[in-house]
């Protein structure tokens, strides 16, 4: 995408301006997606987005910007504009740029490019409205939404890496809507993977229709949740979102690096309880948080970040290596060329332990099972959180008896991860959208069910 005597050139005049490193990242975008809303087609939309956007490195300082121009002269003014906020006397050249090859792990048989298959994405979307509206006659209203996109990214630095990767991107999104009279309530998922046109296929229309309005209709008639503290079982899949939010974030250099984080000085201590061991890992094939490569080029790899409770690794990018002294992860990540990368998330799950959801159910006098988390906010610095439940039951006298309206879980990272007792067997996945200082980018969420002995519960009393 990029002529690699130009970025050669560009990047020998930013070290000659004084830059202690240099990176250009090249990247060509496309998209396409499509809603409907109550059978009908809503909207359509499609685009390109081509950029490149410059970093440079003065020691622990960052500057970037980012143009839309391969020119050689305009790219080596925004170089100039960028050194300009920090000139040193150094007059230094880049060596070769060597193009790095590797192979890819996430196979793609129907990228954007060669099929948009406009019309069998809107006949699939009409199935799953079907199916949900089947199911019962309060569901009220249907929303969904298939996108596919493509990316396409080239790295050059000034250590001489050249590599580049092309992404593809593929999610659906079902929403349904229960009514009964002002009574309303919501079901929703969001299915996604690494990979073309062809995910749709792994996917039963039928039954993505018929869970998205089971949720719904679960909590229409669902009774007030109780409140206080008390032992709550999360469920899989989704359920690992507070291990993203109220842990996750606080175990990247992003936040490390400042000191922003209560884990910043914890590496080898026990931060959890014994039975929790986490991961994130970017080489899962096809998962919607997966890379080959991170946007700094390095290739992804699996990160142990805690193991039997103890905190073993950060997730680190390039400059938070620089800053914490710890070795890069392949963790650094960006939305798009107008952001500079940091540490991000990539797949990232507690493993799966020895329990049944049975066994767990049966230890809980009175507690909350939490089948299916939604969003929620985190103090980034401490990890305090509260998150919504989507789907709740009340656990009476270890059996799960009542579906229950909208409860909150209210906690810290690190105190919900010393109250972890319980890990079960049924471990899942789940995508989603995570968002920090370098935009928003693709991640996976994930563990089996687990038992959290107290938690504060708000709900509806």
């Amino acid at each position: 995408m990029l002529n690699p005597a130009i970025a050669k050139a560009v990047i020998d005049h930013a070290l000659f301006l004084g830059a202690d490193f240099a990176e250009l990242f090249v990247e060509h975008h496309q998209s396409s997606s499509v809603e409907l809303i109550s059978g009908n087609v809503d909207k359509i939309n499609s685009g390109i987005d081509f950029g490149i956007g410059i970093r440079l490195f003065f020691g622990h300082k960052v500057l970037y910007g980012y143009t839309n121009s391969t020119d050689e002269d305009e790219l080596k003014r925004v170089t100039g504009l960028l050194a300009a906020k920090d000139k040193r006397d150094q007059i230094a050249q880049a060596g070769s740029l060597n193009l790095n090859r590797y192979t890819s792990q996430h196979h793609c048989q129907h990228p954007l490019a060669q099929n948009a298959n406009l019309e069998g994405k809107i006949a699939f979307l009409r199935q799953v409205d079907h199916a949900a509206r089947h199911e019962d006659d309060k569901i009220s209203q249907f929303i969904g939404r298939i996108l596919q996109r493509e990316q396409q990214i080239e790295i050059f630095n000034s250590k001489g890496l050249h590599i580049g990767d092309t992404r593809h991107y593929s999610r659906v999104a079902a929403t349904a809507i229960a009514q009964n009279g002002s009574e309303q309530s919501t079901g929703f998922e969001a299915p996604g993977a690494l990979t073309g046109w062809e995910f749709l296929d792994t996917l039963n229309a039928e039954q993505l229709g018929q869970d998205v309005a089971k949720q719904a209709m679960v909590k229409l008639y669902a009774d007030p949740c109780p409140s206080g503290e008390m032992p709550v079982i999360i469920g899989n899949g989704f359920g690992g979102v507070i291990f993203h939010e109220a842990c996750g974030h606080l175990l990247e250099t992003t936040s490390v690096a400042k000191k922003a984080s209560v884990f910043h000085d914890k590496m080898g201590e026990m931060i959890a309880n014994p039975v929790v061991n986490a991961v994130d890992d970017g080489t899962m094939s096809n998962e919607w948080g997966s890379i080959n490569i991170d946007d700094e080029g390095m290739e992804t790899q699996r990160t142990q970040l805690i193991k039997d409770g103890k905190l073993t690794s950060f997730m680190v990018d390039h400059m938070g290596s620089l800053k914490t002294g710890y070795a890069p992860t392949g963790s650094g990540r960006r939305e798009s060329y107008k952001y500079a990368p940091t540490s991000r998330m990539r797949n990232t799950f507690i493993e799966a332990g020895n329990s049944s959801l049975d066994e767990m159910v049966s230890s809980v006098e009175h507690g909350i099972y939490a089948q299916k988390m939604g969003g929620g906010s985190v103090q980034p610095g401490t990890g305090e959180f509260n998150f919504a439940v989507q789907e709740a039951y009340l656990i009476e006298d270890g059996k799960i008896t009542k579906p229950l309206k909208t409860a909150t879980l209210i906690s810290t990272g690190p105190k919900v991860l010393q109250e972890i007792s319980m890990i079960g067997q049924d471990f899942a996945l789940a995508a989603g959208m995570c968002g920090s200082v370098s935009g928003s980018v693709p991640t996976t969420v994930g563990q089996a069910a687990l038992k959290v002995d107290n938690i504060l519960v708000g709900g509806g009393n």
